[in-house]
């Protein structure tokens, strides 16, 4: 039986070199399109690329009309094409700054989308209300936990407290003190102390590692807050032990709590939000479905004047150049490949190269090479400007598109948004990632329907209707009204199951001394 290639594959671009299998097809299969045809000498699984030509040795690969690669051996028409005979090779897209800059339609501030959040006292809003117990450092990460464990059942008793999350760590000592690795690990410790989503904090610190706690609040923005908004602290070598720790920090987090009772939620305009967007455990629809919808999204986002972060830097590699085309000045342009030509070098000294992000489970998805997976994740930035690039764990400051220099692994990505201020979460996943962030929700897209069923207790949004007939804006319209309603307080399946405080991952840098 001979099939048409629309029934069997997806044509992502009309000048694309190969299409995406539909479903797993086997040897013998037979396509058509017009006088041409066809059929697979071997099987081709699910979301992995057929060749549509013949195409020599060395001969860059198109996919959504991109390079993804260049043949490494001799491809025929209709061949398998994968890690077996597609590699990594030098590009040429130019790296052009702002040529492809559009203008937003911005909607009036009258007439934007609105949420109910809480507004805190510094004019940034949350959309959850969390007393945190912070460890500085992994030597105090029991004495944080046993404080929270404490309080697991607060908000029967304070109705609008979310919740007391512990957050420890793997870091805090052993490393340069005042380097760079100790100024970024401070900083993200503060984002997540004075974030817009948490009512108040406790740090705790053991009392004799490099990070001390009186040096957060000293040398970090929390130092220039009032002292009714600065974290509590307690240092277990200062209360005489692990036990008295624990009675001292319950004493100041039972008062956190019914400070953070008195707030409520109030009507606020979408501007308010600022919208981390992750992918994880990605295959070949994600790049399809799930991320161009969150882009759509996040277009839709940037228009009410709300700001959107694209970070997964290593994800961004062999793609750049179309945001570069984007940036709103040559300067933010170069920030992103000065962070591109770092994370080269970071790699090199470590006997690495970027195409090894691409995982095992990415490449059982389909996806190929690394520039391959970073054409599909910058999906999820929209189309708008480009219009500021920070560090790891920077506070974010700019409205619209922005990008954060993150690793592509999940947990110390999204640690390092919601430290800048990320107030909302959305997570697509093609493969099953099952991630929740406290004290942010996590929205999670599923890419396919049939993971979607799979993993019905995780996701929250089927992208996966896009490949049976819906409209990639129309899915970014479902997920755009439903990040609103999560941040009015409605919970993402990863809340009701209670996950986000393992997550909590900042990314540590340097060596352990």
């Amino acid at each position: 039986m001979v099939y048409s290639l629309p029934e069997k594959v997806f044509l992502l671009h009309p000048d694309d070199d190969v299409a995406v299998a539909q479903e797993t097809l086997p040897a013998g299969t037979r396509l058509r399109e017009g006088q041409r045809v066809w059929e697979l000498a071997t099987e081709v699984p699910r979301g992995h690329k057929i060749a549509l030509r013949p195409l020599p040795a060395g001969a860059p690969v198109h996919k959504y009309g991109q390079v993804i690669g260049f043949a490494t051996r001799p491809i025929a028409s209709g061949e398998h094409v994968h890690t077996h005979n597609l590699g990594l090779g030098e590009l040429t897209a130019a790296g052009e700054f702002g040529t492809a800059v559009r203008p937003v339609e911005y909607v009036p501030e009258g007439e934007r989308c609105t949420f109910e959040g809480f507004l805190r006292p510094d004019g940034r809003a949350g959309t959850r209300n969390y007393v945190l117990v912070l460890a500085t450092t992994n030597c105090s990460a029991f004495v944080a936990r046993a404080i929270a464990e404490q309080f697991r059942e607060a908000p029967r008793d304070y109705p609008q407290v979310d919740g007391v999350a512990a957050l420890t760590h793997a870091g805090g000592c052993g490393s340069q003190l005042g380097g760079e690795g100790y100024h970024q690990l401070q900083r993200t410790l503060a984002g997540y102390a004075h974030h817009p989503n948490v009512a108040g904090c406790l740090l705790v610190g053991l009392g004799c590692e490099v990070n001390q706690a009186a040096a957060l609040l000293a040398g970090t923005q929390l130092g220039a807050l009032p002292p009714s908004q600065q974290p509590a602290l307690v240092t277990v070598q200062e209360c005489g032990g692990t036990q008295k720790a624990i009675a001292a920090g319950r004493r100041v987090v039972q008062r956190l709590l019914a400070r953070a009772n008195e707030c409520r939620r109030q009507r606020l305009p979408a501007s308010y939000l600022v919208l981390a967007t992750e992918c994880g455990g990605s295959d070949a629809y994600s790049g399809i479905t799930a991320n161009p919808a969150v882009g759509a999204a996040a277009d839709e986002l940037v228009r009410q004047g709300g700001t959107v972060i694209l970070a997964e830097t290593p994800e961004m590699y062999g793609a750049a150049h179309l945001l570069t085309s984007r940036a709103v000045s040559r300067e933010v342009g170069e920030a992103l490949l000065e962070r591109l030509r770092w994370w080269e070098e970071y790699a090199a000294r470590e006997g690495a190269t970027l195409d090894n992000n691409p995982t095992p489970g990415n490449r059982a998805g389909g996806l190929t090479t690394i520039y391959e997976k970073a054409l599909g994740a910058i999906a999820k930035g929209g189309t708008t400007p480009l219009r500021a690039v920070y560090r790891y764990g920077e506070r974010i400051s700019e409205t619209g598109l922005v990008v954060m220099d993150t690793p592509g692994y999940d947990p110390p990505s999204v640690t390092g948004m919601v430290a800048g201020g990320a107030n909302l979460i959305v997570f697509t996943t093609g493969r099953g990632s099952v991630y929740g962030c406290k004290p942010v929700p996590s929205l999670k897209v599923a890419s396919t329907t049939q993971l979607y069923e799979h993993l019905s207790a995780d996701m929250d949004v089927n992208a996966g209707v896009i490949l049976e007939g819906a409209t990639v804006a129309e899915v970014g319209e479902q997920i755009f009204a439903e990040l609103l309603q999560v941040a009015s307080g409605k919970r993402t399946k990863s809340e009701l199951l209670g996950i986000g405080e393992e997550e909590f991952c900042p990314w540590l840098l340097g060596p352990t001394l």
